[in-house]
C-alpha cells in the first residue's frame, strides 16, 4: 500500500509526525508499519492512528478530533473545506504548546517541521523583523536564542511555507 499524500505536511516522516510502528492502528484496527506521533484533539485519548486513517478522513470522524486546531484558520477566513483537509486529514505536528497552522495569501501554508540552524543563522532583513515582530522577541534575546538554538529542542522554531507566494514564514513555541 503506497504512504498517503499530505498536501499541507508533504513529510510527515521527517517532521517527526509519523513514525515506523508494528502498532494497531486504533482507527482501522491494522498495523500497516507506521502510527503518528501527535495528538489527536478529541474525547477520548488515542494513542495510535496510522498516516491512511488520518488521510482519508477516517480517524476525525471516528473520533470526533482534530490533528490542528481550527481557529486560527477560521479567524483567517479560509474556506471550510480546506479548513476541514488541515484539521481532519493532515497529520498535526509536535510543539511545546498548541501548534498554531499557519496561513497566507488566504490560503493554509505548508508545514516543513523545525527550522535548521544555519536557515536562522542567516535570517535577515524584513523577514528577520518580522519573524521577532510576530514573536515579540528583541534582537538581543534573539541572537541568544540562536546561539543556542536545536533542531527539536526548546525554543522550537517551525518553518511553514506558502504554496502561493512561496514566503517562507516561521513560527516560536517554548515550553
Amino acid at each position: 500500500m503506497e504512504f498517503p499524500e499530505f498536501k499541507y505536511h508533504p513529510d510527515p516522516l521527517s517532521t517527526g509526525a509519523i513514525k515506523e510502528s508494528s502498532e494497531e492502528c486504533e482507527c482501522c484496527e491494522e498495523a500497516r508499519g507506521y502510527v503518528y506521533t501527535s495528538n489527536l484533539y478529541a474525547e477520548e485519548e488515542i494513542e495510535f492512528i496510522c498516516p491512511w486513517c488520518i488521510a482519508d478522513g477516517s480517524a476525525a470522524k471516528k473520533f470526533d478530533g482534530m490533528f490542528s486546531d481550527d481557529y486560527p484558520l477560521q479567524e483567517a477566513g479560509l474556506p471550510e473545506e480546506m479548513i476541514s483537509e488541515v484539521c481532519e486529514r493532515t497529520p498535526g505536528y509536535n510543539s511545546w504548546q498548541q501548534e498554531v497552522w499557519q496561513t497566507h495569501c488566504g490560503t493554509a501554508c505548508v508545514f516543513h517541521g523545525d527550522a535548521e540552524k544555519d536557515e536562522l543563522v542567516n535570517l535577515s532583513g524584513e523577514l528577520l523583523e518580522k519573524f521577532l515582530r510576530v514573536e515579540m522577541i528583541k534582537p538581543d534575546v534573539w541572537l541568544n536564542i540562536l546561539q543556542h538554538y536545536e533542531k527539536g529542542g526548546n525554543p522550537a522554531v517551525y518553518k511553514f511555507g506558502c504554496p502561493e507566494c512561496s514566503e517562507v514564514i516561521y513560527t516560536m513555541d517554548f515550553t
